[in-house]
């Protein structure tokens, strides 16, 4: 399958990575930055420099492949979608913007190429584990979705460090939340909704943020009493964030706010991810509650240390085209995520790194990644430390 990347950032040139090493993928990776694109130029991927903004440019290098996959900062995905479908080419993206995703699907209606935007973590993977849980009941009551992408030594004042897009980061602190509360579809505010709970003996916070849900509300109407996303932090960096954005008005100067976050608050290639999804409702006449959860933690990966941010959104992304390749999904159309069985996700080679147990299948190298991403010792089946169950209990 010949699929064009855009951005090698560090999501999308581990995705590149992942997809060139299967064997299966021809993969053009393409960034405006050369610099960005030496390392997977060594690795044997190709890649172009090129204005990614550029709408002729940007159609040329889609035109005679068969998909793109948009790993660009989310004000990109509606300009990349339309040109996906001007070229006839497939479209998959990484965005947690509400809107976005919205104009996409409109532009899906009559497309004769598919449009599957939402492929990471979340929104992705936790709607195709909340969406699957939730299919195991007669009435479903609630479904709370928890996702954290944080730093595994916090040491600041904001508990937190550069893990992801920036760009992304602030968007979903600013933009309003879908959510079901008593069966009505609500937009609430990002930010509010604090809650806080521990997991393993550490504490942490949750609050309302954008785009997690995807398009699970929707899927879910009038099947389901409440329904929310909120994002997992570290205790105090939500009335840090709420002074920042709404004391200080950064929520109207958010240019200015990327830079100082970014001169202040330094990356870390020391992280986790948190994902818990809670489902209760009635089963055969009894009111039950079922979990689902993971933690994630970076590794290491010859000699160079992955991220578990990266571990988990390159994985997701790849798991759904992969899926749309052995035709598992509609070939046409706009395609949610919990379109995605999360059996089938967890025992594809690429989803396997959710999973904790990666089988031997022969001499992929996709799947010897993805075995030294979630084992020390490549040799067991067992999950060692970078995939892990969670115990979660609630903080009065």
């Amino acid at each position: 399958m010949k699929v064009t990347l855009l951005g090698a950032g560090h999501i999308g040139a581990t995705t590149a990575r992942l997809l060139h090493d299967s064997g299966d993928y021809d993969v053009l990776l393409v960034d405006r930055d050369a610099k960005s694109l030496a390392a997977a130029k060594t690795s044997g991927i190709a890649t172009a420099i090129m204005d990614t903004s550029d709408a002729k440019s940007l159609h040329a290098v889609l035109e005679s492949r068969d998909a793109v996959v948009n790993a660009l900062p989310y004000h990109m995905a509606i300009p990349v979608a339309q040109a996906a479908k001007n070229a006839g080419v497939h479209y998959f993206d990484l965005t947690e913007d509400v809107e976005a995703t919205k104009a996409i699907k409109r532009l899906a209606v009559d497309a004769s190429t598919a449009f599957m935007p939402q492929c990471g973590l979340a929104p992705g993977f936790i709607s195709i584990a909340a969406y699957a849980l939730s299919q195991g009941f007669d009435q479903i009551q609630d479904i709370k979705m928890r996702v954290g992408a944080i730093p595994e030594f916090p040491s600041n004042a904001l508990k937190y460090n550069l893990t992801w897009s920036v760009e992304g980061l602030i968007n979903e602190y600013c933009r309003p939340c879908d959510a079901i509360r008593d069966g009505q579809l609500k937009e609430i505010q990002p930010l509010e909704g604090l809650e806080r709970f521990s997991i393993d003996g550490v504490e942490y916070e949750a609050f309302n943020t954008s785009g997690g849900l995807g398009t699970l509300c929707e899927t879910l109407a009038g099947k389901v009493r409440n329904l929310d996303y909120k994002s997992v932090r570290y205790p105090g960096h939500c009335v840090l964030m709420k002074f920042l954005l709404e004391d200080l008005a950064m929520g109207t100067q958010q240019e200015k706010l990327k830079e100082i976050l970014r001169a202040a608050i330094p990356t870390t290639l020391q992280d986790l991810v948190l994902v818990f999804v809670t489902v209760s409702g009635w089963r055969k006449g009894e009111f039950v509650q079922e979990t689902f959860s993971r933690k994630i933690f970076a590794s290491q990966v010859g000699g160079k240390t992955t991220t578990a941010i990266q571990i988990a959104t390159a994985s997701g992304i790849c798991t759904a085209l992969d899926l749309f390749r052995e035709k598992q999904l509609p070939q046409a159309g706009f395609i949610p995520q919990e379109y995605i069985g999360l059996d089938d996700f967890l025992q594809n080679r690429f989803g396997q790194a959710y999973n904790g147990t990666v089988p031997v299948r022969g001499a992929a190298d996709a799947t010897d990644l993805l075995t030294r991403l979630t084992h020390k010792d490549s040799s067991t089946v067992k999950t060692n430390r970078v995939v892990s169950d969670l115990a979660l209990t609630p903080t009065c």
